[in-house]
């Protein structure tokens, strides 16, 4: 039998998934460190959007900085999960903006405060990365 070699650049493999990872829980940590400001200016942007229709913005403010709370310490399986369905969605995605949007389009439809949640996948994402995306690092 032959023996498993490794490529010569698989060092090179190996630090961009070390970079990846890093940016992720860069990611990751803001988003919990900022929370509750982020919940607010989301809830703002879908309401001004008109992609969700609520009785109570401050209720709705509040499940999301749960969520942003909740999310650094999911594994990454329940992650990948989720954003499963979004993946093709567009180009170089942001993993936490496919996990919001995926949330808002499925989750937060059943809260009670919710009346309901227009535009499509797409849509959603927009609005939510318009927001969201300023957690990713510079490139």
């Amino acid at each position: 039998m032959g023996s498993q070699t490794r490529p010569f650049n698989d060092k090179t493999a190996g630090a961009i998934d070390r970079k990846r990872e890093r940016e992720r829980q860069q990611m990751l940590q803001n988003l919990y460190r900022h929370a509750p400001e982020l919940a607010t200016k989301l809830v703002q942007r879908l309401l001004d959007k008109h992609i969700i229709e609520t009785n109570s913005a401050e209720a709705i403010r509040e499940v999301f900085t749960n969520l942003f709370q909740r999310l650094p310490d999911m594994e990454e399986f329940d992650i990948q999960y989720k954003t499963a369905p979004l993946r093709g969605l567009v180009n170089n995605p942001n993993f936490i903006s496919l996990y919001v949007t995926q949330y808002t389009a499925e989750d937060l439809l059943e809260h009670d405060k919710i009346q309901d949640v227009y535009g499509d996948d797409l849509e959603i994402y927009q609005a939510v990365d318009s927001v969201l995306g300023s957690l990713r690092p510079p490139s």
